[in-house]
């Protein structure tokens, strides 16, 4: 193992939270920024619908803080709410002067409009948008200012095996010291060192075995968080969007909900709508009340899906306000403009994660969490759509102030021990990974899924300790490999999720059981908090 690498800031992950802290950060500081594959893959790229913010007349910011807090399901820290909405209009504005294009209205009087559209949960139009590539947008957009920044060096293809920590002798509290990366292009272990690190990984949707995230989104920095010592909260609210494409072929291509709050309707195989039987908001309710509709009448009737029919818009309008969906679906031989598409749910949203204050910080001194990985207490038991790059974004810049405010160039580090594979092999059974993430994935999502028991949650209990066991003698015996990091997270993610749930002995947001079904405000309206032994 080579000598340890030194900088100021690590960043892990490089979505938006990541590319917005790391933009954001002073010139003079020397940053990392880690990606586990080509740093354009994650969630942020692949997020289609927009970015809520309050900037129509009509509108207000009362009442984007009013929807949120709805959708949180009384869960939602409202300081934070209101933190988190009240910088939505200067993150829209940081994201413009940073080259991102969104989509305008017809310019009225020489003046371009940015054009609103209307999500789930919402009670206004006040979600700014790239047509339906949204993500795409902002990640390329934050992607090509980084690689031109002469303080920021990226690695791309880095897996982070684990965080570094000590204990600081004068005031007896963990600090971060770095972390042990794994290069997966030369199979070799590097350390990197730092007193400040951030981790803004994305979530862990990858634990079920249908999700519209991408394959990088395996729980790393909530996992790592909790092994390095820092509290974890709120893990059992998995949010499940209702409508991902159905088809063998198409893995985790998302329908954005969008094309509800432009009018499209959930129908039956026959043709006839049910969501107006579940909620008087019907297309438009929260994503949990849709999510569980849909996943009702799927089991009710045993049928393959549910479909999405925009067919009564006209073609026009379809294709030109979902240009990259139409163009997608009729590679899978669907034509949204003129026909239903067959849909089903899907895991989606991390709502829990790393215990962090307003700033990002954790438990653990220099050690940040922002984004999708981090519990901020914005979402609550449910995220409202659209909040989540907001989120990212002003996390971010929170992030950055208070680095910036306690940076110290005194900060000695004490070194990193060197990493020790000089007892493993190279294990030439691969096949156990792959069994173990795919058996880990189905009974997740036949366990522990949209609706829960506490009979499946306890035999997924036992089933992660099992793999656990068999995990942790293959860490000790092999050489580590990506995709065995990816596994090992994902087991812990996973068992967190369970302990949460069972913890929770009502229904709320995100977390329904059959055996409590009604809310409990007296026992449980409360974060579930999770802390390490």
């Amino acid at each position: 193992m080579q000598k340890s690498l030194s900088f100021d800031v690590i960043i892990i992950g490089s979505g938006a939270a990541g590319l917005g802290l790391a933009l954001s950060l002073p010139e003079h500081l020397n940053i990392a920024v880690l990606s586990k594959l080509d740093m354009n893959e994650g969630n942020t790229f692949y997020a289609q619908g927009g970015i809520s913010a309050v900037l129509d007349k009509k509108d207000s910011i009362q009442s984007h803080i009013k929807d949120t807090l709805i959708a949180g399901a009384g869960l939602s820290n409202e300081s934070i709410v209101e933190l988190v909405v009240e910088n939505g209009k200067a993150s829209i504005d940081w994201l413009i002067e940073n080259n991102v294009a969104f989509s305008v209205d017809q310019p009225s009087k020489g003046q371009e409009k940015l054009h609103l559209s209307r999500e789930g949960g919402h009670s206004h139009r006040r979600v700014v948008h790239a047509n339906d590539s949204t993500g795409k947008e902002v990640q390329t957009s934050l992607s090509d200012l980084t690689v031109q920044k002469k303080n920021i060096k990226i690695f791309e293809h880095h897996n982070v095996i684990d965080l570094v920590t000590y204990h600081h002798k004068q005031n007896d509290q963990k600090h971060i010291n770095g972390c042990y990366v794994l290069d997966t292009k030369k199979d070799t272990v590097i350390s990197m060192q730092a007193p400040c690190v951030t981790l803004a990984t994305g979530g862990a949707s990858k634990v079920y075995l249908y999700t519209s995230n991408p394959d990088v989104s395996t729980g790393d920095g909530i996992a790592m968080a909790w092994r390095a010592g820092s509290r974890v909260a709120n893990m059992e609210f998995m949010q499940f969007h209702p409508t991902c494409l159905f088809h063998p072929e198409a893995k985790s291509f998302l329908i954005s909900e969008a094309v509800r709050g432009e009018g499209g309707l959930l129908t039956l195989p026959d043709g006839s709508r049910f969501m107006p039987g579940f909620d008087k908001r019907a297309e438009l309710a929260p994503r949990d009340t849709v999510a569980r509709a849909i996943d009702h009448e799927i089991k009710r009737l045993g049928i393959d899906s549910v479909f999405l029919d925009m067919s009564h818009r006209t073609s026009k309008f379809t294709k030109n306000h979902f240009p990259m969906l139409h163009k997608r679906c009729l590679e899978f031989g669907f034509d949204m403009a003129k026909e239903p598409i067959p849909v089903v749910p899907a895991a989606h949203y991390t709502c829990g994660g790393v215990m962090t204050d307003e700033n990002g910080c954790t438990d653990i001194k220099g050690l940040y969490a922002i984004g999708e990985t981090a519990f901020t207490g914005l979402h609550g038991a449910n995220r409202l759509a659209s909040n989540s790059i907001l989120e990212c974004l002003v996390f971010a810049r929170q992030a950055c102030k208070h680095i910036t405010e306690s940076f110290s160039q005194e900060t000695k580090l004490p070194d990193i021990k060197k990493w020790d594979d000089s007892r493993v092999i190279s294990s030439d059974e691969a096949i156990v990974v792959s069994h173990n993430w795919a058996e880990l994935r189905q009974f997740m999502w036949d366990y522990v899924g949209i609706v829960r028991t506490t009979k499946r949650l306890q035999r997924a209990k036992h089933r992660v300790e099992l793999l656990k066991k068999e995990v942790s003698e293959y860490y000790s015996s092999f050489h580590v490999t990506s995709d065995f990091l990816e596994l090992r997270n994902l087991l812990t993610t996973a068992e967190l999720i369970i302990d949460s749930a069972l913890e929770r002995k009502e229904s709320r947001g995100l977390h329904y059981t059959l055996d409590y079904p009604n809310t409990d405000d007296k026992n449980f309206k409360r974060d579930t908090i999770l802390t390490p032994k």
